[in-house]
């Protein structure tokens, strides 16, 4: 199989944007879609702060028109999972369980998933009740009771900033004290918008029939004693995990498994571009991907027009790296 201009890993926001900017340049780019085909998004119901849409828009119908625009300038799209990569020599190798591409640049966008509880309630509440974005599904819950289940500096942030919506918010934690910083502490110790739950484990989420979270139940793991508590939403922040387990050795990774990144999209290996959650644990929104979708595009196009056209077994080696930045 002749070898690709392009091959962008994962079909979230920031993979479909990469392939759209790269099939508008003529790359002709490649897209494996991943086991999660659309990311986050497919999980959402209404999004509403995505530019352009007064009303909003469906989650799945904002990935499926991303996906139709690039595949409109000459992007590939094909389903299946990476199972491997190699990129250590050029063309770059990838592997799917049933084919092998290789390609002259790669961009990655496997992106994050979101830490959830496990409970067999939950998958099927998200985007009914449950969310993992504050950000994104605030607005919802005007009015309402929430909780929000965790106890690090990303779970009092939701808090506190879920209480410009909420009647009121509860943090869930399974010990007595948070794990997140003084200064987070102490905002959200002084909001007289949020309680706590200590010493508590969420062992299911309720909707009573209605396909929307009507509560939640709890159970004190000093006392065993079970508690049901009355909430709209359920906010699950307890970290999210990038998919980055494909590239480790590979590439440079920070102290939370995400891809480093510098001068824009580039990775410290030549010709590999890492674009949305999988390099960004900070802001984590569709639209911050896609932007970064758009410049992971732009460094392979400008990357690829410093390359030979033909990359043959005398060009066949080790990526060299670029230097460590401060």
């Amino acid at each position: 199989m002749p070898s690709r201009n392009v091959i962008v890993i994962g079909s979230g926001p920031a993979g479909l944007t990469a392939a759209l900017y790269s099939a508008r340049a003529n790359l002709n780019p490649l897209i494996i879609e991943g086991l999660e085909a659309g990311g986050q998004l497919m999980l959402t119901t209404l999004v509403e702060n995505w530019p352009g849409f007064r009303d909003g828009i469906m989650g799945p119908d904002l990935m499926a028109e991303i996906r139709s625009q690039a595949e409109r300038f000459g992007a590939d799209v094909i389903r299946g999972n990476v199972t491997s990569v190699d990129l250590g020599r050029h063309p770059f190798t990838v592997k799917t369980s049933d084919h092998e591409y290789t390609a002259r640049a790669i961009i990655i966008a496997t992106g994050a998933s979101a830490r959830l509880l496990g409970l067999p309630s939950e998958r099927g509440l998200i985007g009914h009740g449950v969310s993992t974005c504050a950000t994104c599904d605030g607005y919802f819950f005007r009015g309402k009771p929430i909780a929000v289940v965790g106890g690090g500096d990303s779970a009092m942030e939701e808090a506190i900033f879920l209480t410009r919506f909420a009647s009121q918010v509860t943090v869930v934690h399974r010990r007595d004290t948070l794990r997140a910083s003084k200064i987070m502490q102490d905002k959200a110790f002084a909001n007289p918008k949020i309680s706590f739950e200590w010493n508590s484990d969420v062992i299911d989420i309720v909707d009573h029939g209605k396909g929307e979270v009507t509560g939640m139940v709890l159970r004190n793991n000093q006392t065993g004693e079970e508690k049901q508590l009355t909430v709209d939403g359920v906010f699950v922040a307890i970290g999210h995990t990038p998919n980055t387990a494909l590239f480790q050795g590979q590439l440079e990774l920070d102290n939370g498994g995400y891809i480093v990144t510098h001068d824009g999209s580039r990775t410290n290996v030549r010709g590999v571009f890492a674009c949305g959650d999988v390099q960004d644990h900070v802001y984590r929104q569709a639209i911050t991907a896609a932007g970064t979708g758009c410049m992971a595009a732009i460094d392979a196009e400008h990357f690829l027009d410093g390359l030979p056209q033909h990359l043959g077994e005398a060009h066949a080696t080790a990526s060299p790296e670029l230097p460590q930045l401060p």
